[in-house]
């Protein structure tokens, strides 16, 4: 019997469970596999129902082992996505049931796709992209590795994110043209609610509408 693990027993980790075990029924009629969740460390008592099992005893199994990863930060996304890897684990994609994915679309290994997503037509999306409910990618928009959408996010078309940008909840981004993409820069942050009309430099934190560099305080 296969394993699946939802790796993060968090607040996102508990809403992406179900989501998975209403994908999995709909292609598995009669149950053939077990999902649990796994965490790094900690209590392994049971969530919500669920098995909990700590990473060294999901790599341990001798089941077939597939995983997702239901954490926010991109850095211990990949560092988990790396070594459950090299482990011999394999990533497995989880989307809604109401999520829309319409024409032409790549997306990469690893996603989660939450209720009331949308991918329009002509994207392309790397590896582990989280997509909270309600946010959308329009058509021929980019999107790099270990990127992070919160809830309602809007990218208009023709943008390009970055390897490991985050965007905030409620986050709107600006539609792109055909000579110029909006650029979201590798590593940026986009702040709740934040109104995105031209690019953001890597490794920067935006805020406000229209979005500007949010400035350090000096103490």
């Amino acid at each position: 019997m296969p394993l699946y693990g939802i790796v993060g027993a968090g607040g996102f980790g508990r809403e992406v469970m179900p989501v998975a075990i209403q994908m999995f029924n709909l292609a598995h009629p009669t149950p053939d596999f077990e999902i649990v969740f796994v965490v790094e460390q900690g209590d392994t008592s049971p969530v919500n129902g669920h098995r909990v099992v700590t990473a060294d005893e999901f790599l341990a199994s001798n089941q077939e082992k597939h995983f997702n990863i239901a954490i926010a930060d991109h850095q211990a996304r990949e560092r988990i996505a790396n070594a459950f890897i090299a482990a011999g684990a394999f990533p497995f994609s989880i989307k809604a049931l109401n999520s829309v994915c319409l024409s032409n679309n790549e997306i990469g290994e690893g996603s989660i796709l939450c209720p009331f997503t949308t991918v329009t037509s002509n994207a392309r999306i790397g590896r582990f992209f989280h997509a909270n409910i309600y946010s959308y990618v329009a058509h021929d928009c980019r999107i790099g590795d270990f990127v992070t959408f919160a809830p309602n996010v809007h990218c208009n078309g023709k943008v390009i994110v970055e390897d490991y940008a985050y965007l905030g909840t409620g986050a709107m981004i600006k539609q792109g043209t055909d000579t110029k993409s909006i650029v979201i820069g590798r590593g940026a942050i986009v702040g709740m609610g934040a109104v995105v009309t031209k690019s953001v430099a890597p490794f920067t934190t935006v805020i406000g509408n229209p979005a500007t560099p949010l400035e350090r305080r000096q103490g």
